[in-house]
This record gives C-alpha cells, sequence and structure tokens, in this order.
C-alpha cells in the first residue's frame, strides 16, 4: 500500500543516533552531516518504490556530496517479516551498487519513530544548522521512468538548502511503502 509522509515541519531538529552501516563502521549524524546540509534518506532493498528511482537517488546522492552535502541512507524495516531489508542484504546492496553513502541499519527501529518516518523512500533534508528544510518527492516519477526533463526535486530543494540554508515552501511529498513495523 502507497504512503505518503506529512508536509515539511520547517525548523525541526533532526534527532541525533547512532547506527551500524554496511561497511562496519558505526556512525552518527555527526559523522554523515556535510558543511552546507545533510540528506538522510529512509529506503530499503525491496520496495518497488525504492528500486525504481535507486538510479536517480545514487545521482543526486553523488551531486549533493560534491556540494557539500552530507548523504545517509537508513533502513528500518523488520527483516523478520522482510528478510530482503537484512543487515546482510543491505550490505550486499551497498557493495554491488557501489554506494557513495553509509547505508545504516536501524534494526530496533528507534530513529525511524524518531524521525518520524513514514514510507521507503522518505527523504529528510537539513539545513548546517540540521533544522529540516526539505520533505518531498525525488521527483514526479513515483515508482515509473523519468521523463529525460523530469524535474529533481530533491536535488533542486538541496541545492537551494546549500545555496540559502532553506528549503523551497512548495514541496510535494514523497510516495513508497510503509515502513515495516516489528509487531508490538
Amino acid at each position: 500500500m502507497a504512503v505518503s509522509p506529512p508536509v515539511c515541519d520547517f525548523g525541526w531538529k533532526a534527532p541525533g543516533f547512532r547506527l551500524p552501516a554496511t561497511d562496519g563502521r558505526i556512525l552518527s549524524l555527526a559523522d554523515v552531516a556535510g558543511p552546507k546540509g545533510t540528506l538522510v534518506m529512509f529506503i530499503c532493498n525491496h520496495c518497488p518504490y525504492v528500486l525504481a528511482v535507486l538510479d536517480r537517488i545514487e545521482r543526486d546522492a553523488t551531486e549533493l556530496q560534491a556540494m557539500g552535502i552530507g548523504v545517509a541512507a537508513i533502513c528500518s524495516n523488520d527483516a523478520t517479516t522482510h528478510p530482503d531489508d537484512s543487515f546482510e542484504n543491505m550490505a550486499r546492496m551497498a557493495q554491488e551498487r557501489g554506494f557513495t553513502f553509509p547505508y545504516l541499519h536501524d534494526e530496533d527501529q528507534s530513529v525511524a519513530r524518531a524521525y518520524g518516518a513514514a514510507c521507503t523512500p522518505d527523504f529528510f533534508g537539513f539545513n548546517a544548522a540540521v533544522e529540516l528544510q526539505y520533505r518531498g518527492r525525488l521527483d514526479a516519477s513515483g515508482r515509473n521512468p523519468a521523463p529525460p526533463d523530469a524535474r529533481r526535486d530533491l536535488y533542486e530543494a538541496m541545492r537551494q538548502v546549500a545555496e540559502t540554508g532553506h528549503g523551497p515552501r512548495d514541496q510535494v511529498p514523497s510516495m513508497g511503502c510503509s515502513i515495516k513495523w516489528k509487531a508490538a
């Protein structure tokens, strides 16, 4: 079932975290933050929405990192019910695809809850003061192939954040599969 997150709560401060990365490190928010902002993405291995746009996520992450935006991806899904999202499979995907950003495992789902993550993909774009400035979509394509002239909503918003410290006022929410929460 497709889910959309709420609109951007401008100025909301990013909660800290310390999570294992697929490369064996333990990373905090401060470790992944960039001098001009930070993009925290909730993704997973199995979601058709994520898989359809992963090439574009990788392209945008690489270009944003070159601008001084720190980028990290977090998988918070319950790997018991969704084994494709296990830490081992996350590590395999990160290595096979050559992620330029850390892929972090939120096994107890505390970070997803602290951020209010709703779906995969769910994008949180922060300025240099780690204040939320973007919570929107990657682009208008959803899980369809993007036309060559598709506006790169996430990239353009984060470029604006890098340059001005502020995100665009008009944002369209992302859409994707719901976070796979563990049974209570």
